[in-house]
C-alpha cells in the first residue's frame, strides 16, 4: 500500500502551510482521498509530484549552513541499479541527491512517496526514515 498523508505531515514535508495544501487541494492542484468520518489523506506519489513542482531554488545567502543540518522531506525518485541507487528528495524548497548502497536503499524501503530525512554533514549526505 503506498504511504499517505494527513495534511499537516503533507504541509511540513513542502514547506508550505496547512491552509496552502487545504487550497491546492481544493483547487484541485493536490488530490486528496476522504474515507468515512476519518481523517483527509494525500496519496505519497502526488505528493511527491506536488514537490517535484516546487523546486525553485532559494536566494543565494538566505539558507542557513552546518554540519548538523537535518531535511525532512518526501522521495521524489529512486534509480537502482545491481549495487548502487541514486535517491531523490525534496524537502520544502530543497533538492538533494544522495547515492547510497542498493542495499541501503531496499533497507530502508526508499520509494517515489516516502517520508524521509536527509542529514548533511560536508560532502556526505546520508537519508533515515524517522
Amino acid at each position: 500500500m503506498p504511504p499517505t498523508y494527513r495534511i499537516a505531515e503533507a504541509a511540513a514535508l513542502l514547506g508550505v502551510s496547512d491552509d496552502t495544501v487545504r487550497r491546492w487541494i481544493d483547487g484541485e492542484k493536490l488530490p486528496v482521498r476522504r474515507g468515512g468520518s476519518g481523517p483527509a489523506v494525500v496519496d505519497g506519489v502526488d505528493l511527491a509530484r506536488v514537490a517535484t513542482r516546487l523546486r525553485e531554488p532559494p536566494e543565494p545567502g538566505t539558507t542557513p549552513s552546518s554540519a548538523r543540518n537535518r531535511l525532512t522531506g518526501i522521495v521524489t525518485r529512486v534509480v537502482r541499479d545491481t549495487v548502487m541507487a541514486q535517491v531523490e528528495l525534496q524537502a520544502g524548497p530543497f533538492r538533494v541527491v544522495s547515492l547510497m548502497s542498493r542495499e541501503a536503499a531496499d533497507e530502508l524501503g526508499l520509494e517515489v512517496g516516502v517520508r524521509a530525512v536527509a542529514t548533511v554533514k560536508a560532502t556526505q549526505v546520508t537519508v533515515d526514515v524517522p
